[in-house]
């Protein structure tokens, strides 16, 4: 089966800031270094990390929103980082983003219906009464009152949960086929969370759609993905099936994050050797090697001469570690 989408060595760089009275060439930060990986049709494709591991900037990447430094991207199979920008208008149509602040997503100067008309309006697929006909829909289809009163009100009469289904209402309008949601439901209450979350799943079947799923919580996306890359300092460090991942991790990072979710804590040697690890990575940089050694309990000599590639370890499991298989079990 071929990927509906896919990324090939993905990088985005920024220049690093500078420090002190006299400010030379600032250096240069890899916030995405080399990210590979592929998603299918149909699939919730999750993407987990700590703040900080440029789990944003991919996302920013993956729809253009920032250009890449290097790297390839393929939707349906086209390269759309060669796409000029009216195509790649065109093309968002398809492809769209639920962000991860609900306060601060949507325009506070636009009432209900303007905003999610704006999309309608912006691709020109709809105007008069056929577009408010269309907003209305949206608004049934994840669960809000469709009625003049509703569609009045103002963002700041909305609950957080309420504003996060106008951003995903946004995305369907125009018929988005593929979503990728930064951290959704992030700054939502337990209760609230779970009510989006299961409106994105019942969407995702009614409307089969293909989902990327950015969060910082493992456990969520072990609940709600199908398969899960874990990503530190902008690499992916281990790839695979949801559940395999969770069980039984192949890097040690994963088995770090593991920690805070104690009734889903790995069967594995990783889990004990982790209590001995070091504080998280506080910006500093390493001129070479695993680029998690600082941290990890398991640290060998290799570790320190050359960062591990992202191998295949078992079929359809990825990890970039140097210690082997054999080893971790």
């Amino acid at each position: 089966m071929e990927p509906i989408y896919k990324v090939i060595d993905l990088k985005k760089s920024f220049p690093a800031k500078s420090r002190g009275f006299f400010k030379g060439p600032g250096r240069i930060t890899p916030a995405v270094d080399g990210v590979s990986f592929e998603v299918y049709k149909g699939e919730t494709f999750g993407i987990v990390g700590e703040s900080g591991c440029g789990k944003t900037t991919l996302a920013r990447l993956m729809l253009r929103l920032i250009e890449p430094t290097d790297g390839r991207i393929f939707y349906a199979g086209r390269e759309i980082t060669r796409l000029k920008p009216a195509e790649m208008k065109a093309l968002r149509r398809k492809m769209q983003m639920i962000f991860q602040d609900p306060y601060g997503s949507l325009n506070p100067k636009k009432n209900i219906l303007e905003i999610v008309a704006e999309p309608l309006q912006v691709h020109g697929l709809a105007r008069g009464a056929n577009l408010e006909e269309k907003v209305r829909q949206a608004l049934t289809m994840v669960d809000l009152p469709d009625n003049d009163d509703f569609l009045s009100k103002m963002p700041e009469e909305l609950s957080g949960g309420q504003r996060q289904r106008i951003g995903i209402a946004r995305a369907l309008v125009i018929g988005a086929e593929f979503i990728i949601g930064d951290e959704p439901v992030s700054m939502l209450d337990a209760s609230v969370k779970a009510g989006i979350i299961a409106l994105l799943t019942d969407l995702k079947q009614k409307k089969e759609l293909t989902y990327i799923f950015i969060t910082h919580e493992i456990g969520l996306a072990y609940h709600i993905c199908d398969r899960i890359a874990v990503m530190y300092r902008g690499r992916i460090v281990e790839l695979g099936r949801a559940e395999a991942v969770i069980q039984q991790p192949l890097h040690p990072y994963t088995g770090l994050l593991m920690q805070a979710i104690p009734p889903l804590q790995p069967d594995t040697l990783w889990a004990k050797d982790l209590q001995k690890t070091g504080d998280a990575f506080s910006g500093g940089q390493l001129d070479q090697g695993c680029r998690f050694r600082a941290r990890c309990p398991r640290a060998v000599e290799i570790c320190g001469r050359q960062e591990p590639a992202l191998k295949e370890i078992q079929p359809g499991r990825f990890a970039a570690c140097e210690i082997s298989l054999e080893d971790r079990l």
